[in-house]
This record gives C-alpha cells, sequence and structure tokens, in this order.
C-alpha cells in the first residue's frame, strides 16, 4: 500500500480512543500555535517578516498574515477536532515541515529575530522544527494511525 493510499485511509477512519497524555499534547500544541498565530498577526508581526526568505516570491506581510492564520486554524483544529485529530495531525506536521525552509534561510542568512541573534542559537532552532513535526503526529495519533493503516 502506498503512502498516500495509507494517508488516506487512516485519514477516512474515525479516529481511535487516544489516551490522556496524547490529548495534552494535543491541546498544548494547538494553544501554542494558537499563539504564535495570533502574534503573527499583530505584536510579532515585524519579526516575522524579518524571517521570510528573499526567495519567497510573495509580499513578506502577506506571508506572515497567512501562516498567521493557518496557525490559528491549527491551533484550534488541534483543541477542537477531536474525532479528525489524525488528518489535523498530519496537517500540522505538514505545516512544519513547510515553514522549515524559512528557519533554514535565518540561518542561513544570519537573520536576528526572536532573540535569535547567534548563529549557534539559529542553528539550535533548526534541530527543534523536527520536534515539533514528531510531536504534532505523536499527539494526535497520526503516525499511529497510519502505521494501522497499513495493516488491513
Amino acid at each position: 500500500m502506498s503512502l498516500v493510499s495509507r494517508l488516506a485511509a487512516a485519514a477516512a477512519r474515525p479516529a481511535p480512543p487516544t489516551s490522556k497524555p496524547r490529548r495534552l499534547g494535543a491541546i498544548a500544541l494547538g494553544a501554542i500555535l494558537a499563539f504564535a498565530g495570533t502574534s503573527h498577526l499583530t505584536f510579532a508581526r515585524s519579526e516575522f517578516q524579518a524571517q521570510v526568505p528573499d526567495w519567497v516570491p510573495l509580499d513578506d506581510d502577506a506571508v506572515v498574515l497567512l501562516s498567521g492564520v493557518a496557525e490559528i486554524s491549527l491551533g484550534a483544529a488541534l483543541i477542537l477536532l477531536r474525532k479528525r485529530r489524525v488528518p489535523v495531525g498530519w496537517a500540522a506536521a505538514a505545516f512544519f515541515v513547510a515553514i522549515f525552509p524559512g528557519n533554514i534561510s535565518q540561518y542561513v542568512t544570519h537573520t536576528d529575530a526572536f532573540g535569535l541573534d547567534t548563529d549557534g542559537k539559529r542553528l539550535g532552532r533548526l534541530f527543534f522544527q523536527p520536534l515539533l513535526v514528531i510531536w504534532a503526529l505523536w499527539s494526535t495519533g497520526a503516525w499511529k494511525a497510519l502505521r494501522g493503516a497499513g495493516k488491513n
């Protein structure tokens, strides 16, 4: 079974019961995303604009606003959409993968933002991004559902 068909099968099924730690993990990640998205739209807007790579073919402010709306939406979905948590988990993981090139760009271009004012701090941040992907997949049971979808 291909990865795409396994993802589709996992997303189509109702989410199985989950543990309290996973649920709390999804709520915590959702709250973090909602806060980050709100900061994109308000008090940290210029900091986020500084992080948009030059090669992105959109206006920096538009990218920041769109990513802020995406983060708020994903955060709310992680908190509220319990029965659809598996596809939400995959969407959150995909979002974290999609924004990773911006983090790499910040490191490569030595862009200061959010207190990441040294190459060491910017490099350290790069190692945190995969943890967000893992957190999204673990807390929603998305990875577990994918493994289960391949057994049918």
